[in-house]
């Protein structure tokens, strides 16, 4: 909130000023950007805050200002005679035709290709490295205006199920949807309330760990969101079945990501505070992979907060890690998990020049 607040104030006393004096006319007058009496006491300190209500981003006083603004805006971009010359480049530079890389689970290939002026890439499944590609989703298509972006997905290890997130209008508010990859079809399954967070599933290919916020007070796109937690959805069940596997309500700012091990054995969770690139690393053991259980102690495993932490893999107990602690270029080293304490860590590949 206080980066958007001085966002817009930063917007109505430097660029909106510039345009004004270089772009402002009768069929595109400035917008009156009006001030208000607001001061707010930070711990003893009055700040005042004029724009206050600029962050009602719903309120006809604010949508009209806004396309006051962009008037403004897009009558002096149009009036740039360079503007052509660098579209026509930039589009030659972009037009080639580009694949991701693809994942492979249960015999069957997900891919991404771009035909080189898509906006996003579009998804294809393949059965072998010899057969023709088959459209699995299309996100151009998505929404009329192209406002609505897949985001995050995997791929279930039979091949079966593809599990994606949609996120509209550029919100960090995805959606959690499955696609059944053979038909093309969607399930029921919606999930909803979801940031800032990755889908990974279980090796029965019953469901997938995920991350959720609780639904937000009043207006989703300026509330405050704390409490994130991390459950376990089963296919063909209501989110509100959903298995909470771990949160932490005295952290509420805490964030938390699952991801299930290659051999399907752990869960390791990532627990970050905001932006911070230090993180907490801890373990739930699943047991058999075929039928995970999901009642297991979640164990601290890094819990210091005092270093960036990657998983990279792990061989049975021994997991694998690439950290900037004591590196600043970064290492890899190895945690037995039966061991953990620091003095029995191994350092695999040190930190060179």
């Amino acid at each position: 909130m206080h980066g958007k607040r001085f966002a817009l104030t930063l917007l109505v006393l430097t660029v909106a000023p510039a345009l004004a004096r270089a772009q402002a006319s009768d069929s595109c007058p400035l917008p009156h950007a009006r001030t208000v009496d607001t001061v707010t006491d930070y711990f003893g300190t009055r700040v005042a805050d004029p724009y206050r209500w600029l962050e009602n981003t719903d309120s006809p006083e604010t949508r009209a200002w806004v396309d006051s603004e962009n008037c403004v805006t897009f009558a002096y971009l149009a009036r740039i005679p360079e503007r052509a010359r660098i579209r026509e480049r930039l589009t030659k530079l972009w037009n080639y035709e580009r694949f991701g890389v693809p994942s492979r689970e249960g015999g069957r290939y997900v891919f991404t290709r771009n035909d080189g002026l898509q906006n996003q890439s579009v998804y294809y499944w393949q059965s072998s490295l010899a057969s023709e590609p088959k459209l699995l989703i299309d996100p151009n298509g998505l929404s009329s205006d192209g406002t609505v972006a897949l985001s995050s997905w995997d791929v279930s290890h039979d091949g079966r199920w593809f599990g994606y997130g949609l996120a509209t209008a550029g919100s960090d508010w995805n959606e959690l949807r499955v696609r059944d990859i053979a038909t093309g079809r969607d399930l029921p399954d919606t999930l909803r309330w979801i940031k800032f967070s990755g889908l990974s599933w279980t090796h029965d290919n019953a469901g997938f760990f995920y991350s959720r916020f609780p639904a937000p007070a009043g207006n989703a796109l300026t509330a405050v969101v704390q409490n994130q937690k991390l459950y376990y959805h089963r296919l063909g069940t209501p989110q509100s079945a959903d298995r909470l596997v771990y949160e932490r309500p005295d952290h509420p700012d805490w964030g938390f990501n699952g991801s299930v091990t290659e051999d399907g054995r752990y869960l390791i969770i990532y627990v970050s505070l905001g932006t911070d690139s230090r993180n907490r690393i801890y373990y739930l053991d699943l047991g058999n992979p075929r039928r995970p259980r999901l009642t297991g102690r979640v164990i601290p495993l890094l819990d210091a907060f005092d270093a960036s932490y990657g998983f990279v893999g792990n061989q049975g107990p021994v997991f694998y890690f690439t950290t900037n602690l004591d590196a600043p270029r970064s290492r890899l080293i190895a945690i037995d998990i039966r061991r953990p304490a620091r003095p029995d860590w191994k350092e695999i590949v040190p930190q060179s020049d």
